[in-house]
């Protein structure tokens, strides 16, 4: 295992950890370190791994540095889906959690997380609140769940706990019990998807709470964009800062990493850590994109135990910035995500993501929820079909949707008007945690 171990250590409080104030060189060397000891542990432990390097007649002692990193083959989530207990690391004895990924573009996959990993990811989260603005004195009310072997619920809170601070474990949903939560204990801050903070303020409106004046100051948001490539932000983190003047702090994180890429006060994209992941961004052909192009994010984890990754391709795109931060970080900043790969659109000639459309949905007036339908028409081109969820519906509703499109992609979509409750049954059910946005239909869609 890698004998560099920071996240073990104690007493960062809201110190920005050393290796993130480094020189670009000093960093890159940090990392070369523990890549190589990464490899002999994948050689050691991983099934997978293993395999791999044979096949490929990869010696990973030649593999010394990042310069040669392109010499070994990128994994898939297919893989991890076929393969996925050959990347299981330890013994079952060694095993303390089992969590799964969402499966939004796919089957879901199972990740086991040792005592160790937990420190790691408890890490992780202390010093990404500590970059978006924490404390050991804020009380976070976390809207998420941390059952259903979800990670993220778990990783908030152990944390919230490392760092010293409070949480109040209100769930996702319940307007009702987040207000009682919040005039009984007084949270200085949300972790929540940004989009239930409407649904807070609607609450509040209608029941004649000053939201305003509450003891919330900030809201750490996941799962939803709230900035645009240039990090202006999106029409769903306007529609909020209206309403509310809280501060909004994105972040990006995924179960397969087992770290976060989160805002700082200059709210210039997620910053890397990189003792705990190392990140590359890909073309098509796996090759290197340049600073400020759009490219696949694609990471090797450092210092898991229970299922490390190496070179594994996320599908998410998006561009990044290697410039020191005026927060005082020297370390790459992760731009926001354009959308994910497996859910580009050709559309009438113009090329979409998800994304879009939705910054386009939250920015009209009556679409109470939505879910976008991709699917291959006769002439095996892609065709959309949005349903909008609205609770009145007037006569030329439907036009008025479209001719927001038209004005802001050039191209409109089929659109179906449905009731908001019985949409809401297709965009929230048992089976998964986040709501069902997008739904991919397409004859060439492949599991992700």
């Amino acid at each position: 295992m890698q004998q560099i171990k920071p996240w073990l250590k104690k007493g960062y409080g809201r110190v920005i950890p050393e290796i993130e104030t480094a020189t670009s060189d000093e960093i890159r060397r940090f990392q070369e370190k523990l890549l190589r000891q990464q490899l002999d542990y994948l050689q050691q432990y991983s099934t997978f791994y293993r395999q791999v390097f044979k096949q490929n007649k990869i010696n990973i002692k030649s593999i010394r540095s990042f310069s040669d990193i392109e010499q070994l083959p990128v994994t898939t989530k297919h893989d991890l889906q076929q393969y996925n207990n050959n990347f299981i690391c330890v013994p079952q004895s060694k095993i303390i959690d089992y969590v799964t990924t969402s499966g939004t573009l796919g089957d879901p996959v199972t990740f086991v997380l040792t005592d160790n990993d937990l420190h790691r990811l408890a890490y992780n989260e202390h010093i990404s609140f500590v970059c978006a603005g924490g404390s050991e004195n804020d009380i976070y009310q976390l809207i998420t769940t941390i059952d259903r072997r979800f990670m993220a619920g778990l990783a908030y809170f152990i944390g919230v706990r490392r760092m010293g601070a409070g949480i109040v474990r209100v769930g996702s949903g319940m307007p009702e019990l987040q207000w009682d939560s919040i005039n009984r204990i007084k949270p200085t801050s949300f972790i929540t998807v940004p989009s239930f903070i409407l649904k807070i303020i609607d609450y509040a409106e209608k029941n004649g709470i000053d939201y305003r004046n509450s003891s919330i100051r900030q809201a750490v948001c996941i799962g939803e964009p709230l900035q645009n490539p240039d990090f202006s932000l999106s029409k769903l983190g306007t529609r909020i800062k209206e309403k509310w003047d809280i501060e909004l702090f994105t972040t990006y994180a995924s179960t397969e990493m087992s770290s976060a890429f989160t805002d700082c006060s200059q709210h210039r994209g997620g910053h890397h850590h990189p003792e705990l992941i190392i990140t590359e961004f890909l073309d098509e052909n796996n090759k290197p994109i340049q600073e400020g192009e759009a490219g696949e994010v694609t990471i090797t984890t450092l210092g898991v135990e229970g299922m490390p990754l190496l070179r594994f391709k996320t599908g998410d795109i998006c561009s990044h910035e290697t410039a020191p931060c005026a927060c005082g970080r020297t370390t790459m900043r992760l731009g926001p995500i354009i959308g994910r790969k497996k859910q580009m659109i050709k559309y009438k000639g113009t090329t979409l993501y998800p994304p879009a459309l939705y910054d386009i949905l939250d920015n009209i007036e009556g679409v109470v929820n939505y879910v976008v339908e991709v699917s291959t028409n006769t002439i095996g081109t892609d065709e959309i079909l949005i349903r909008c969820g609205v609770n009145s519906l007037s006569a030329d509703f439907e036009k008025t949707v479209k001719d927001h499109f038209r004005a802001k992609l050039r191209v409109a979509p089929s659109i179906k008007i449905e009731s908001a409750e019985t949409l809401a049954k297709t965009l929230f059910n048992d089976m998964n945690r986040k709501p069902v946005k997008f739904v991919d239909k397409r004859q060439d869609s492949l599991p992700d």
